[in-house]
C-alpha cells in the first residue's frame, strides 16, 4: 500500500500528550543561573545613567550587564537594503526607541531573584517626542535615529520599468486599506539557553524554526567560527515566522554564559513577549484598479506604506512579496508598485504566518470587490472573467514570479458550489427586502501564493542500520507541521520499510549537517523531496548487494515495497528483506550506519498553490456584531502526501486569518505604549469565534519537485483574511458601506452603520 496521499495520523503527538516533550524549559542543567531583561518603559528616551548598585547587593545576583560592559555586537542586520544608521545594539545604548527595548540583562541564581533586582534598578531617561503613525512617521520632524538619508525612511521599492496606465479606463476605483499589526503570541515564549561545556565549544537551545541559520547569526554576533557552536533545537511551541531568528536577547546568552562561567537560561514572560517578539503585518496599502463596466480589469497600482517598527528587521523587507504577488491570480494588462518601509516607536515587525503574501491578497482581493461594486457585478463573475487560463502556465508575471501551474476558475467553481453561492445570495436578498437585522454577507477570496520563495534547497539524509531499521536526517526543524509522521511516509513508500522502523533526527546542528529553516511553507518541497530522492538512492545501493546475496544481475531485481523485499523479476518467492542486508554487512561495518546517501534538493524555483475561500457572515445591524458562520475554503497544493496534515496546516491558517479580519490587533497610544500587551487585552482567537471549517480538495501538480508538491502551511491564511472582511463588507454594501479596516470589531462596524444614517 502506498501511503503518499492518505491521512495517516501524527506519530509525533503520544509523547507529547503524555508530557513527555523536551522543551527549552525542561533541559536540566548542573548550576544553572537565570537570565532576566530589564526592558524600557519609555517608547522614546534618552538613557542618561543607569543605577544598579542596589540590585547586586542582592543576594543570589551574578552578574548584571549593559551596554557599557558589552565587546560584541550589534545586532546584524536582516537585509542589506536597510540603513546602516538604523543598526541595532543589543542592550540599548544612549537611546531607547521602543516600550520592551532590553536595556539591562540581570543573571541570578533564579527567576525570581533576578526579577526582584530588576525592581532596584534605577534608569534615568530623559523623555523624546515619539512617531507611532506609520504615515506620519514619513514626514515627521521626530527622528528615531541621526545620520539617515532619509529620515525615518528605511527603505523604497518599485516594480521596474512598469507602469499602470489608467487613460484608457471606464472605470477606476480607489481602496485605503489598513493590514493591522499582529501580535503572533505562539504558545512557547522565546524560551533559550546556553552554556559552554568540557571541550571547549558553546551550546545553545533554542525555540526556533531551525538550527543552522541560529547558529549563523549566534556566530556571526560572537565571532566564533560555526563549529564552535552547537544548536538544539527540539520540541518548540509554535512561532508562526516570528522566531526565524534569534533575538538580540536570545543571541546574547553564550556571551553571558561565558561571562558568567554557567549555563543560563531565559525565559521570557508572555508579557515580555508580546512587546519583545517581533511583530506581524502593520502595512496602509493604497490600491487603484480600473477597468471596463463589462468588468475586465485593465490596470492595477498598488502602493504599501510598511512598518518597520523600531529597527529595521524582516518587516521592512516584505513589500518585496508584495510586489512579487502584485497581481494575484489575476491577467492584468497594466501594473504598477511603489513601496515605503518607515521606522516607528514600536516593536520591530517581521515575518508572520505568510510573511508579505496574505499582505498583497488581501490588496489585490479587496480592490477587485471594490471595482465589483463600483460597476455593479457579483464579485465571482468579475474574478471569472480576468483569471489567468490553465492554458497559459507555466508563465512569468509582469513583476517576475515564476508560476508553475494553477486552476484558478476550478477552484473558484469548488468553492462556489461547496458553499451554494447562489442560494446564500437568494437568502441575502430576502432578509434585506424582509428587514431582517440580521444582515447576511458573502465574502470571496481567490488567490494565489509563492511559497519555497527564499532558500530553495534543503538537505536530507537516509542510513540503514541493524535489524533493516533506516535513520533519517533532515535539515527541516518541525514545530508542529509533522515532519516525523511525513518523512516516515515517504521513506516507507521508497523502501517498503515500516514506518515504526523508521527514526527521523533534526534539530541539532551536530546531527545534521546542514538546514534552513522551517517556513515559507517549503518543508514537503524541499526537506521532502530531499529525503525521497536520497531513498531511492539508498534503495540503488541496497539493490547492489541485494543482487550478490541473490546472485543476480542489479538489472533484473525490483523492491516489492508492500513487504520491503527484493525479488528476482519472474521469481517472487525469492527475495532478501532489509534486515537481511544489514545482517550481511553487519561484519563489515565501522560504524552504526550500514549503508547512507543524502541528497541536497536544489529547486528550480519557488512553487505558487491557490485557492478560493468563500466566507459567510451574519453582521447585526443594530449592534455591529460579526458572526463568521461559515467558512469553505478550496486550497490547491499541488499533490498532497497526507491529507489530515494538510487540513491541520489549513485549518490553522484559517483561525489565524479569521483572527486577524475580526479581532486581533496590536494596538499603541498616542505616546508609543502598548495597549494590547497581554492575553486580557489582546483577543487570541478561540474555537468560540469559529465555524467548522469546509475543506474542498483540488490538486494541481507542479514540475518544479519530483513529489508535485506545493506549500501549504501558510494558505488557509492568505485566503481566509480578505474573504471575511470582503463578507463583512457585503452584507452592509446596501446601506452605502465601501470599505471597513480590519479588525472588524462590533465597535468599528457599529459607527460605520450608524454614520451613514446620521
Amino acid at each position: 500500500m502506498t501511503l503518499r496521499g492518505t491521512s495517516t495520523r501524527r506519530r509525533e503527538d503520544a509523547p507529547l500528550l503524555r508530557g513527555e516533550g523536551t522543551f527549552v524549559a525542561d533541559i536540566k542543567f548542573d548550576n544553572p543561573a537565570y537570565v532576566h531583561y530589564l526592558t524600557s518603559t519609555m517608547a522614546h528616551a534618552k538613557v542618561l545613567s543607569i543605577e544598579t548598585s542596589a540590585a547586586r547587593s542582592i543576594p543570589g545576583i551574578v552578574d548584571i550587564i549593559t551596554n557599557a560592559d558589552l565587546d560584541i555586537g550589534p545586532y546584524p542586520s536582516a537585509n542589506p537594503l536597510f540603513d546602516e544608521a538604523m543598526i541595532r545594539p543589543l542592550l540599548a545604548d544612549d537611546r531607547v526607541r521602543f516600550v520592551g527595548e532590553p536595556v539591562v540583562a540581570i543573571v541570578a541564581d533564579s527567576p525570581s531573584i533576578a526579577v526582584d533586582a530588576a525592581e532596584l534598578i534605577e534608569i534615568d531617561y530623559e523623555s523624546l517626542d515619539v512617531v507611532v503613525n506609520i504615515e506620519a512617521a514619513l514626514e515627521s520632524e521626530v527622528l528615531l535615529f541621526e545620520g539617515t538619508s532619509e529620515g525615518n525612511v528605511v527603505c523604497r521599492m518599485e516594480a521596474e520599468g512598469l507602469h499602470a496606465d489608467f487613460d484608457a479606463c471606464e472605470v477606476v476605483t480607489e481602496v485605503r486599506t489598513v493590514n493591522n499589526r499582529l501580535a503572533p503570541a505562539p504558545i512557547e515564549t522565546r524560551v533559550a539557553a546556553a552554556e559552554w561545556t568540557s571541550d571547549g565549544r558553546l551550546h545553545c537551545f533554542n525555540a526556533g524554526q531551525g538550527p543552522h541559520p541560529v547558529r549563523s547569526v549566534i556566530s556571526s554576533i560572537l565571532k566564533l567560527e560555526k563549529e564552535q557552536i552547537r544548536v538544539v533545537s527540539r520540541d518548540v511551541g509554535g512561532s508562526f515566522g516570528a522566531k526565524a531568528r534569534p533575538s538580540p536577547e536570545e543571541a546574547l546568552l553564550g556571551w553571558i554564559s561565558k561571562r558568567v562561567d554557567r549555563p543560563v537560561i531565559w525565559v521570557p514572560t508572555r508579557s515580555n513577549d508580546m512587546v519583545g517578539l517581533g511583530h506581524g503585518r502593520g502595512q496602509v496599502q493604497y490600491c487603484r484598479i480600473g477597468g471596463t463596466t463589462e468588468g475586465n480589469i485593465t490596470a492595477y497600482h498598488l502602493h504599501v506604506v510598511q512598518e518597520a517598527g523600531a529597527y529595521p528587521a524582516g518587516g521592512a523587507g516584505l513589500p518585496a512579496n508584495a510586489r512579487a504577488m502584485l497581481t494575484g491570480c489575476y491577467d492584468i494588462p497594466s501594473v504598477g508598485f511603489s513601496a515605503v518601509s518607515v521606522v516607528t516607536n514600536t516593536t520591530p515587525t517581521g515575518a508572520y504566518r505568510g510573511a508579505g503574501r496574505p499582505e498583497a491578497a488581501a490588496a489585490i482581493e479587496r480592490a477587485v470587490d471594490a471595482f465589483a461594486l463600483e460597476i455593479g457585478m457579483d464579485p465571482a463573475e468579475v474574478r471569472r472573467r480576468n483569471f489567468l487560463q490553465p492554458s497559459d502556465f507555466p508563465l512569468t508575471t509582469k513583476t517576475g514570479s515564476a508560476y508553475d501551474s494553477g486552476a484558478y476558475e476550478a477552484s473558484l467553481d469548488a468553492a462556489i458550489s461547496a458553499s451554494d453561492y447562489q442560494g446564500l445570495r437568494n437568502e441575502q436578498e430576502l432578509r434585506r427586502s424582509s428587514g431582517n437585522k440580521q444582515l447576511l454577507g458573502i465574502g470571496l477570496a481567490s488567490y494565489v501564493e509563492r511559497t519555497a520563495g527564499a532558500g530553495r534547497s534543503e538537505y536530507g539524509a537516509v542510513e540503514l542500520l541493524a535489524g533493516g531499521k533506516i535513520r533519517a536526517r533532515t535539515g527541516s526543524t518541525p514545530y508542529g507541521q509533522g515532519h516525523e509522521t511525513a518523512w516516515a511516509m515517504l521513506i516507507a513508500d521508497a523502501t517498503g520499510v515500516e514506518m515504526t522502523d523508521i527514526e527521523v533526527v533534526y534539530g541539532d546542528t551536530d546531527q545534521v549537517p546542514q538546514g534552513g529553516i522551517t517556513g515559507g511553507s517549503r518543508s514537503v518541497q524541499l526537506a521532502g523531496s530531499a529525503i525521497w530522492e536520497s531513498s531511492l538512492a539508498l534503495v540503488e545501493q541496497a539493490k547492489k548487494i541485494a543482487a550478490e546475496l541473490l546472485e543476480a544481475s542489479e538489472s533484473d531485481l525490483s523492491l516489492d515495497t508492500g513487504d520491503g523485499r527484493f525479488h528476482v523479476l519472474g521469481t517472487p518467492a525469492i527475495g532478501i528483506s532489509w534486515s537481511e542486508i544489514a545482517e550481511f554487512l553487519e561484519p563489515d561495518a565501522s560504524g552504526p550506519r550500514l549503508l547512507h546517501a543524502e541528497e541536497v534538493f536544489d529547486s528550480e524555483g519557488p512553487t505558487f498553490p491557490f485557492g478560493t475561500h468563500v466566507a459567510v457572515v451574519e453582521v447585526d445591524s443594530e449592534t455591529g456584531a460579526v458572526h463568521l458562520s461559515r467558512l469553505v475554503a478550496c486550497d490547491d497544493a499541488g499533490v498532497i502526501l497526507n491529507p489530515l496534515l494538510a487540513d491541520g496546516q489549513v485549518h490553522g491558517g484559517l483561525a489565524q486569518g479569521a483572527a486577524q479580519a475580526l479581532i486581533e490587533e496590536f494596538r499603541y497610544d498616542a505616546d508609543g505604549n502598548p495597549l494590547t500587551s497581554n492575553f486580557a487585552d489582546y483577543p487570541v482567537i478561540s474555537a468560540a469565534e469559529l465555524p467548522m471549517f469546509e475543506r474542498v480538495v483540488l490538486e494541481t501538480p507542479t514540475h518544479i519537485n519530483p513529489l508535485g508538491a506545493k506549500g501549504i502551511g501558510e494558505s488557509g491564511t492568505v485566503g481566509a483574511t480578505p474573504a471575511i472582511q470582503n463578507a463583512v463588507i457585503d452584507a452592509l454594501s446596501h446601506l452605502g458601506v465601501q470599505h471597513i479596516d480590519m479588525p472588524l470589531t462590533p465597535e468599528k462596524v457599529w459607527q460605520t452603520i450608524n454614520s451613514l444614517q446620521s
